[in-house]
Order: C-alpha cells, then sequence, then structure tokens
C-alpha cells in the first residue's frame, strides 16, 4: 500500500468528507473508491460501424497476405504464450452475454 500526501481546496475536502460520512466510510475509502471508479470509467467498449469493421477485417486480410506464412506448430507456440487476461470479477455470465447481444445486434 502507497501513501500519497495531498493537498485539497478546504471546500473540496468538507465534500468529500459530508459524501464518506454519508457512505458511512472513512475519507480515506471514498477518496480511493472514487479515483478507482473514475479509473474504471476510463475503459469504455466502444461499437464500430459495420463499415469499420469492414475495412479491419480488410486490413487484417492484407498483413496476412503479405506477411510469412506460420506452421501450425508455430501459431500454436505463439498463442500460447500470450499474456492471459484474468476476468473481471463485476463482470459476471450474464453481463457478458448482453454485451455479447449488443455488439451482434450492432453488425
Amino acid at each position: 500500500m502507497s501513501r500519497l500526501t495531498l493537498r485539497l481546496p478546504e471546500t473540496l475536502h468538507e465534500q468529500l468528507s459530508r459524501l464518506a460520512e454519508s457512505e458511512g466510510i472513512s475519507l480515506n475509502q471514498y477518496i480511493v473508491y472514487s479515483l478507482t471508479r473514475q479509473v474504471g470509467s476510463s475503459y469504455t467498449v466502444q461499437v464500430l460501424s459495420k463499415s469499420a469493421i469492414d475495412q479491419q477485417e480488410a486490413n487484417l486480410k492484407q498483413w496476412i497476405q503479405s506477411s510469412e506464412p506460420y506452421s501450425e506448430a508455430e501459431a500454436t507456440k505463439i498463442l500460447s504464450e500470450r499474456e492471459a487476461v484474468p476476468l473481471q470479477a463485476q463482470l459476471s455470465a450474464d453481463t457478458i452475454a448482453r454485451f455479447q447481444s449488443m455488439l451482434q445486434q450492432n453488425q
């Protein structure tokens, strides 16, 4: 856990204190929670238009045709070495299904 000394305008400090109190948590917890939400909100899913998807597919096909072919063994090795991204705990199976449904509707 890191420590950060932060100077806040008095009015902001008072607002944050009142909000933390109304939530029944410490000011520190409230600030950490607020910052976490802010950082998390910067990650968004962007739905692409059909033409943008088609352009990406065309670019991918062009790149594949211009690159050296890999054997199945080489491709398997490359895929096995890729970084695994853990599932986000807050994304339930229902949430994922809804996102997938929305994406399919926009295609």
